[in-house]
């Protein structure tokens, strides 16, 4: 499948413009994401609602056999991408929306999301995801970015917050003030990865219960949960080490201020057994029915 042509516009230097108001977000369910390491073991994983994939690992054209299947059986597939670099000075690349928009179309995803985070400056990639400057007119470009984003792609996004170990000098926002302001600007929907917030926590010093309570969680699309370690007093969000209690407690926290459409266990590396990830997801909806009783 072939998305159409991408025209992206100028730099606009007007006003915000009233955004649309999205459609409610998908109930996805207890998720788990795929990787090609464990494909098959996340194919046969049970009781799984729906998978993510990392979209630069894809290609629309030659979907992995295991994603086919997962999609043939009807489990949702949402594709997450980590290199479009919303959070930049530049104009979104023609060709990434390109992809990440048939990649969409081929999985027959229902959503598709970014990082709030920039990962490249003068024609130079940080290959990693960098906290971006929470300022008024870092918020102008941003807000844009993500409007061109929203018309260029078939289905809604949503933006993910991000885990740091650094915060720019002249902040005027917190992570989740900037969130609300992108959403009332621009109606994008929320990813909100509870590890992050707690990396955060331990690196930052912020407190993930006061975070909380200034998102939009009625933008919420779905919630992140991963494991990661300590190392020299700074938390390391690692997506290689088991999912942690305090991890858990602010999943918890923000399931008793809303009903998460979704929420996915992320593992990149260090793939424990099947038995152990089976009890990483039994761990997640245990808080996820406790909040409900």
């Amino acid at each position: 499948m072939t998305s159409p042509a991408l025209d992206l516009p100028v730099r606009a230097t007007g006003g915000d413009a009233a955004p649309a108001r999205p459609a409610a977000p998908a109930r996805l369910g207890v998720g788990l994401g795929w990787r090609g390491e464990i494909d098959t073991v996340v194919e046969r994983q049970p009781g799984l609602d729906w998978v993510e994939v990392v979209a630069e690992n894809v290609c629309a054209g030659h979907l992995p056999p295991s994603l086919t299947v997962l999609r043939d059986r009807g489990v949702t597939v949402v594709p997450h991408g980590v290199g479009l670099g919303l959070g930049g000075a530049d104009l979104p690349d023609r060709d990434r929306l390109a992809r990440l928009a048939d990649t969409a179309l081929a999985l027959g995803s229902p959503l598709v999301t970014e990082h709030l985070a920039f990962v490249r400056a003068g024609g130079l990639e940080a290959g990693h995801l960098l906290p971006v400057p929470r300022t008024r007119d870092s918020l102008r470009v941003i807000a844009e970015n993500i409007r061109i984003a929203q018309d260029l792609l078939p289905v809604p996004l949503a933006v993910e917050n991000i885990a740091a170990q650094l915060a720019w000098p002249d902040d005027e926002f917190t992570e989740a003030e900037f969130l609300a302001e992108l959403v009332g600007r621009t109606g994008v929907r929320l990813l909100i990865d509870v590890a992050n917030l707690h990396t955060n926590r331990v690196n930052l010093g912020i407190d993930p219960a006061a975070e909380l309570g200034r998102l939009p969680l009625e933008a919420l699309a779905y919630v992140h949960v991963a494991g990661g370690t300590l190392v020299d007093g700074i938390w390391h969000d690692t997506h290689a080490h088991p999912v942690t209690e305090p991890v858990l407690e602010v999943l918890a926290e923000l399931c008793a201020r809303v009903a998460p459409p979704g929420v996915l266990l992320e593992r990149d590396a260090d793939f424990p057994p099947p038995s152990e990830l089976a009890g990483e997801l039994d761990a997640i909806r245990r808080v996820l029915e406790g909040s409900t009783r």
